[in-house]
């Protein structure tokens, strides 16, 4: 077989392209079905109807956004981190970290702490604003 200057470009080109295309699949953030987080949003919703499974909102609103962090490739090792990695385009960090630090202390082993009504509402407004901000739920509100 002959090496020519026209076969190696070929062959270089080819496997930039490859590359490319590697690189694009492995690190370019998805775009996420809005349908299935809007039915997993009215879930939780209906966790909020009565005191008792407050606790189980705020754990599967944390779980939603966690899957979302995940799907759009945000890296970290903990929930925390990949927080860290998306904050820019969080319009509200400070809602989002209180509305993680209610479900770490709702979920915590020996946790005896009492959920209040006002503190369930603010914790699923930082949840499901961070859950708009990443395109998982309708920014306008008519499905989320």
């Amino acid at each position: 077989m002959i090496f020519t200057y026209s076969n190696i470009a070929l062959a270089v080109s080819v496997i930039f392209l490859a590359l490319v295309i590697l690189y694009v699949v492995k690190y370019y953030p998805r775009k996420l079905k809005q349908s299935n987080f809007v039915a997993n949003w009215k879930k939780i919703q209906n966790f909020c109807k009565d005191k008792k499974t407050w606790p189980k909102a705020l754990e599967e609103a944390d779980g939603l956004l966690r899957s979302a962090l995940k799907k759009k490739k945000f890296k970290g090792k903990s929930m925390g981190e990949k927080m860290v990695s998306a904050q820019r385009l969080f319009t509200d960090n400070d809602s989002l970290w209180y509305a993680h630090n209610l479900y770490k202390k709702v979920t915590a082993k020996d946790s005896k702490k009492r959920l209040k009504e006002s503190e369930v509402k603010d914790a699923l407004i930082g949840f499901r604003q961070a859950l708009r901000d990443l395109g998982a739920l309708p920014k306008d509100g008519t499905k989320g």
